[in-house]
C-alpha cells in the first residue's frame, strides 16, 4: 500500500519527504476537500521532490470539487498537469448523474493524456455521497468503462470529522475496490481516517491510502508532522 499525504506549501512538503511517503498530493484545504492550490506551489514541490528524491517520490495534485463544468475541469486539469504533477485528482462533488461523470472525466482525460500519456487521472467519489447529494462511489463500473482514468477514490466531501468508515462500511467499500480494480484501475481510499482505522484500511487493502489530518495531529489545518508521515508510514508497511 502506497502512502499519499496532503501538504499545502512548500515546508509541509519538506515534512512528506522526511516522513518517506511515497506520494506528495498537493492541495489547498482552505478551499475544500480536493480543494485546488496554486501551480507555483506544485512547481515548487516539484523542484524539491526532484531535488531530494528523484523518481523515488511521485507528484499529484487537486483540482477541486468540481460539479458540472466539464471545460473548467479540463483547463484546470491540464494546468496541474503542467506544473508537474503526476496524478491529476478531479472531485465528482456536485456530479448528480453517471453521464456527467463521463462527461467532466472525459474532458480531463483528453486535457491530461494529450499532454503527457504516461500522467495518471484520479476520479474521486465520496463515502458521504447522500449529504452532499453526489454520484454514488458504486457507479464506478459504468463510468469506468466509459472513460480511461487510471486511480479511483473514495474521499469525505465534508470535513468533519466524521471518517469515511462512518459512511460506508468495510464491505462496501471492498466492493468498490474489487469493481474497479476488475476494470483495471488503481484504488485508493482516504476521508479523515484515523491510526485506529488502520486495521479496517488494511482489511479493505485500497493500492493508495490517502492522508493529512491523520499527520497533522487530528486536525487539517493543523501543520503536517514529519514524525507522524514516518510513524504511518512504518505502520502501513507492517
Amino acid at each position: 500500500m502506497k502512502l499519499l499525504v496532503s501538504p499545502r506549501d512548500i515546508e509541509e512538503a519538506k515534512a512528506v519527504i522526511d516522513g518517506n511517503a511515497d506520494i506528495i498530493d498537493v492541495k489547498n484545504p482552505h478551499e475544500g476537500s480536493l480543494g485546488a492550490n496554486f501551480p507555483w506551489i506544485i512547481k515548487s514541490i516539484r523542484a524539491l521532490v526532484e531535488k531530494e528524491r528523484g523518481e523515488r517520490v511521485k507528484i499529484s495534485a487537486a483540482i477541486g470539487d468540481f460539479d458540472y463544468k466539464p471545460g473548467t475541469a479540463a483547463l484546470a486539469a491540464l494546468g496541474a498537469a503542467s506544473a508537474g504533477a503526476e496524478y491529476i485528482k478531479v472531485g465528482l462533488f456536485k456530479i448528480k448523474t453517471s453521464g456527467e461523470a463521463i462527461d467532466v472525466l472525459r474532458g480531463v482525460v483528453k486535457a491530461v493524456k494529450d499532454f503527457e500519456p504516461t500522467k495518471k487521472v484520479v476520479a474521486a467519489f465520496y463515502s458521504d455521497y447522500k449529504r452532499i447529494q453526489s454520484i454514488s462511489p458504486f457507479e464506478i463500473a459504468e463510468i469506468g468503462r466509459e472513460v480511461d482514468i487510471d486511480v479511483a477514490m473514495v474521499d469525505t466531501g465534508i470535513k468533519d470529522g466524521r471518517t469515511t468508515l462512518e459512511f460506508l462500511t468495510e464491505e462496501e467499500l471492498m466492493t468498490f475496490i474489487s469493481d474497479s480494480r476488475a476494470l483495471g484501475l488503481e484504488t485508493a481510499l482516504a476521508g479523515s481516517l484515523t491510526f485506529a482505522d488502520l486495521p479496517a484500511i488494511k482489511a479493505i487493502n485500497p493500492d493508495i491510502l490517502g492522508v493529512r489530518g491523520m499527520v497533522c495531529g487530528g486536525n487539517r489545518t493543523d501543520r503536517v508532522r514529519a514524525e507522524l508521515v514516518r510513524e504511518l508510514k512504518r505502520m502501513v508497511a507492517e
